[in-house]
């Protein structure tokens, strides 16, 4: 099978694309994090305890359906605000979604420190991360690798918190994942050799985008 595969900002049309012929970014929000969601379950059929650590962008908002999935089906979810509250509508609006259900919000990754979990959703960055990681992204990413570490089954959305998706280049400190959920198209960094490794295992699920409107936007 070929792989199609896209940078970052050729992903941007394609989902600007969608949205213009009436599949919302928030429903493909909602498509992306039961995606994952549904991976998520494959690998850990019985529920148990997931943390779902989560970015201020729509990546973190991927994560909060997830967390709302998970809930909904008798996970013990805690919630890690990495970078604080959410900033971006989308993601804003999902958040809120947990409101009601029982899900542990935190913005302290210190509060976490050894408490175990069976299974983490990374959250916290995604196409657009470039350069470093800031203090607080490298302490959210060393929980990731700890829980790791210690069994849990991690997944990340789209990509591996710390990694340039185009590029592959590889942040000091960045995540690992035992499976990458990506979205629509695979992402450069998916087949890098300095990045590739950090993914495990790669799917790359359908969120409703249409191949005319994709094939319109690249």
């Amino acid at each position: 099978m070929e792989h199609r595969i896209v940078t970052a900002a050729q992903m941007k049309r394609i989902e600007a694309a969608g949205n213009a012929h009436g599949l919302s970014y928030l429903q493909m929000m909602e498509n992306a994090g039961l995606a994952s969601y549904r991976q998520l379950r494959q690998h850990c059929p019985r529920p148990g305890r997931l943390l779902v650590v989560c970015g201020k962008g729509n990546n973190g908002g991927d994560g909060f359906v997830i967390a709302r999935a998970a809930a909904a089906e008798g996970w013990q979810v805690t919630v890690l605000l990495a970078e604080g509250q959410p900033q971006t509508p989308d993601a804003i609006t999902n958040f809120g979604r947990l409101e009601g259900l029982p899900a542990e919000i935190l913005a302290d990754p210190g509060a976490l420190e050894g408490r175990p979990f069976d299974a983490a959703a990374d959250a916290l960055y995604g196409t657009g991360f470039h350069g470093e990681l800031r203090p607080a992204g490298l302490a959210a990413c060393g929980l990731l690798r700890a829980q790791r570490a210690r069994g849990a089954f991690v997944l990340a959305v789209d990509l591996p918190s710390g990694i340039n998706a185009d590029t592959g280049a590889v942040a000091e400190g960045a995540a690992e994942a035992d499976l990458t959920v990506t979205f629509d198209s695979y992402k450069p960094l998916h087949f890098s050799p300095s990045s590739a490794p950090l993914c495990g295992e790669v799917v790359c699920a359908d969120i409703g985008i249409q191949d005319d409107w994709r094939a319109g936007a690249l």
